[in-house]
């Protein structure tokens, strides 16, 4: 076998080992200035997880719901400042659930069971948000619309990767370790060629 293409083989075989299902947390928030909502911010990237948009006189925020989580992201509505280290509380229905700022990221995730539960089932979900930053506070409301298809996309996210997935990086593996037996019996035949003909030498 030729030895560039064991080479090429093995390669192949591990990126395809190491790629896996890559997941994107939320957002920075716009580095022109423009508002969360605005057309700039949309076209940046395509997200197919549901989607929550709400505004009042104080601030505006963008919620997801993905990853086993909903996410939040908070400004100032008329500078555009990113609303850090305030009190956020999210209540749908009958149930109320407090969210954890990140630092790290500048979000806010409610990752509670019962509310995440409530909300990942399809349809319509009235949503309201408090916002109690400093001495300013402010309730936020919107509809979070979650399809049939979103559903299942968070319900296979609070899972982890699904099978197919995990298959694709089996195969990959098991390809990577076919290519490098190939390539130390290559290796061991050329040897013992050249003891063989290094025997047959000095004979």
């Amino acid at each position: 076998m030729n030895l560039s293409l064991v080479h090429r083989i093995i390669g192949s075989a591990l990126v395809l080992a190491m790629c896996g299902p890559a997941s994107a947390g939320p957002g920075a928030h716009g580095p022109n200035g423009e508002h969360l909502d605005s057309p700039e911010q949309a076209t940046a990237g395509v997200s197919q997880s549901p989607q929550l948009d709400a505004k009042s006189e104080l601030f505006e925020l963008v919620a997801n719901l993905g990853g086993g989580e909903l996410s939040l992201l908070i400004d100032r509505f008329a500078t555009n400042e990113p609303v850090l280290n305030a009190a956020v509380e999210v209540e749908s229905g009958k149930l109320k659930a407090k969210a954890t700022f990140h630092a790290d990221i500048g979000d806010y995730v409610v990752d509670d069971p019962a509310m995440l539960k409530l909300l990942a089932a399809p349809g319509e979900h009235a949503l309201v948000i408090t916002v109690i930053a400093g001495e300013e506070s402010d309730l936020l409301d919107g509809v979070l619309r979650v399809g049939a298809r979103s559903a299942e996309d968070t319900h296979a996210h609070e899972h982890g990767p699904g099978v197919s997935a995990w298959l694709l990086w089996a195969a990959g593996a098991a390809i990577a370790a076919i290519a490098l037996a190939l390539l130390l019996t290559w290796r061991w035949r050329n040897a013992t060629r050249r003891d063989a003909v290094l025997i047959g030498g000095r004979a």
